[in-house]
């Protein structure tokens, strides 16, 4: 009778534990190593692996996204952005020719802000001619009282000493420069017109001669006039100096009695440098 008080009694105390079993340790965020620093546990969830195909077009979207250098270092440059499909996109620098448009509309000579238009090769006897000419109209925004023959060489020098020269130099006098009085452009002569003088630049396309600066409130500084004269005296020698550098010959009233009422401008190459007097 005893035994069976005691078995009745040993399965009741199991039952018991069924019911309230023994509480399990809550299961921890960081699991700290041996040297007592926090390590972070990684998560158990399979990392999924990209197929071979899918690495391969995203390698490829990544490479098209790369900027691609325009020259490199042989000295080609690549005339295009869109991707290089012909070995003929990239032209040696040797090669290319200045960029000319015959409608103005783009500009001249390489230069959106040279106007005008390219015209036929100017043909004349002995050393006169143009080989490569344009007609000039308009550089950076000034425009000439008429239409000049010249070379690219002079045409983007005038452009220059516009943009660098003349334009910051009158700045707001008379509401700013906008034209340019042409007293010569391409002529088959001598210098100065002299029998037995050497060929001048201006029957090479070379040269040009301006005589006064039109503003726009229509007065114009003249170089006849003004020159050593006041302020518009001060500009007019100011002018003068900012031509010497793009103009391998800048010369004024100061040079001889043939320049009293111009400034010759030209793109001779001289060895010592440019020619200023």
């Amino acid at each position: 009778m005893k035994w069976i008080v005691f078995a009745a009694a040993i399965l009741a105390s199991g039952a018991q534990a069924d019911i309230h079993p023994t509480p399990r340790p809550a299961p921890q965020d960081d699991v700290v190593s041996s040297r007592g620093a926090t390590a972070i546990q990684t998560s158990t969830r399979p990392v999924e692996r990209m197929m071979p195909q899918d690495r391969q077009v995203v390698t490829s979207t990544e490479a098209s996204r790369t900027q691609v250098p325009r020259n490199d270092s042989g000295g080609t440059v690549q005339m295009s952005d869109r991707p290089r499909f012909r070995p003929d996109t990239l032209i040696p620098a040797a090669s290319r020719t200045p960029r000319r448009s015959r409608d103005g509309g783009g500009g001249l000579c390489g230069r959106s802000s040279i106007q005008g238009t390219a015209i036929a090769p100017v043909t004349g006897p002995g050393a006169c001619g143009i080989p490569d000419a344009v007609r000039v109209s308009r550089v950076s925004g000034v425009q000439l009282t008429r239409p000049a023959r010249m070379d690219c060489d002079t045409a983007t020098a005038l452009d220059d000493w516009v943009r660098t020269g003349l334009l910051p130099t009158i700045g707001r006098t008379g509401g700013g420069a906008v034209g340019l009085q042409v007293a010569a452009g391409y002529a088959c002569r001598s210098r100065n017109s002299q029998a037995g003088a050497r060929v001048s630049e201006h029957a090479k396309g070379r040269a040009i001669d301006i005589s006064a600066i039109q503003l726009a409130n229509g007065s114009r500084i003249t170089v006849l006039t003004d020159w050593n004269r006041g302020a518009n005296g001060r500009m007019l020698r100011t002018l003068w100096r900012a031509a010497c550098g793009p103009f391998g010959t800048v010369l004024g009233p100061d040079s001889d009695r043939y320049h009293l009422d111009h400034f010759h401008l030209d793109t001779a190459d001289y060895r010592s440098g440019s020619y200023c007097r």
